[in-house]
């Protein structure tokens, strides 16, 4: 497979895989994250084209995210009978993301291998003990795959020398036209889920799982994004979209958890996971969004597939656990199939 690697700025590095179907995956030790993933050069996701850009205008995008994605409310957790106070969002009273910098911002080392049938860029980072009031030494690892099926593989590992919280994601943002400043709404959704987590007016989940049959946030059957957008659905409107956990009917990597199709029906992206849930976030930006590749980002110019466990798991059992044992290796996989359709 072709790899090459170049100066991305500010000290990073651009490490980008070519197979041989012309698929390019891009990535960088900033964040460890996607700059790029391109079939017949067309973009596939949202991205800038310098480490400064990511810094200076967003840092989540395309970026790891951890230690815990999403946010915990107003920073507290209890663990063991002991409880936590971590590094809160001035704005909003709640920890995002695992506090700033997170993953997002560390540069992360990272070593390349190349096989025949796919290559890999493992990056690595660790988290010190009480990093923005985490428990626990945490060494992390992300390894990012393409292989020559036009598969983009995801594998987070995570240990721990104290018990501790982990719930790590990818914040990749798909836009299929290959056009920032166009919108997502004639993209068309399926997702294997059939509930959704409601949100409070601040993005804190309330901690139930609401069933989605018959409204807006029911992709059981593939649709485009605009009808949602168009809807009334109280908790699209609170957000001005889609901000929310779905909880997967099944999962594993020989199941589909949800599919992303382009306006023209060309590009088909495939998404399977070991998560329990995935995160959906359709760029609601409004009107104050960056310019990304001579390009200013549309409003709803995204889509995101943050797969991990829901968010709130910390405070609702029903959600799952993303309690990390001292001493015991946490892994999650997910993979997204690229499919093309020549005219």
């Amino acid at each position: 497979m072709k790899i090459t690697e170049k100066d991305f700025g500010q000290g990073y590095h651009l490490i980008t895989l070519e197979n041989k179907n012309k698929l390019v995956l891009s990535v960088s030790d900033l964040g460890a994250r996607i700059v790029r993933l391109k079939t017949n050069d067309q973009e596939l996701v949202l991205g800038f084209d310098t480490a400064e850009e990511y810094i200076e205008k967003d840092p989540y995008i395309g970026a790891s995210i951890g230690r815990t994605a999403g946010r915990i409310e107003n920073g507290r957790f209890s663990l063991n009978g002991k409880t936590y106070q971590l590094a809160t969002d001035p704005k909003t009273g709640h920890n995002l993301h695992g506090g700033s910098p997170g993953f997002e911002l560390k540069k992360w080392s990272y070593v390349i291998l190349n096989g025949e049938n796919e290559a890999s860029v493992i990056f690595t980072t660790t988290s010190p003990d009480g990093e923005h009031g985490f428990p626990g030494t945490l060494d992390v690892e992300v390894r990012y795959t393409l292989t020559q099926d036009n598969i983009w593989r995801v594998t987070t590992r995570g240990i721990s020398d104290q018990d501790t919280l982990f719930n790590p994601t990818n914040h990749v943002y798909f836009n299929l036209t290959g056009d920032a400043s166009q919108t997502i709404d004639q993209h068309e959704l399926w997702l294997n889920s059939e509930a959704y987590a409601p949100l409070r007016a601040d993005s804190i989940p309330i901690g139930v799982k609401e069933n989605t049959a018959r409204n807006a946030f029911d992709f059981q059957t593939p649709k485009k994004l605009a009808s949602v957008f168009a809807s009334d659905l109280d908790q699209k409107e609170l957000v001005d979209g889609i901000d929310h956990p779905f909880f997967l009917k099944e999962s594993g990597l020989d199941k589909e958890a949800a599919r992303l199709t382009s306006p023209d029906k060309k590009i088909q992206v495939d998404i399977a996971t070991d998560a329990s849930s995935m995160v959906i976030f359709t760029a609601n930006f409004g009107p104050e969004t960056p310019e990304m590749r001579g390009r200013k980002l549309a409003h709803h110019g995204g889509i995101t597939f943050e797969t991990q466990t829901a968010p709130g798991a910390e405070r609702f059992s029903a959600f799952g656990s993303i309690h990390l044992k001292a001493g015991t290796a946490f892994e999650t996989v997910t993979e997204f199939k690229i499919k093309t359709r020549e005219e």
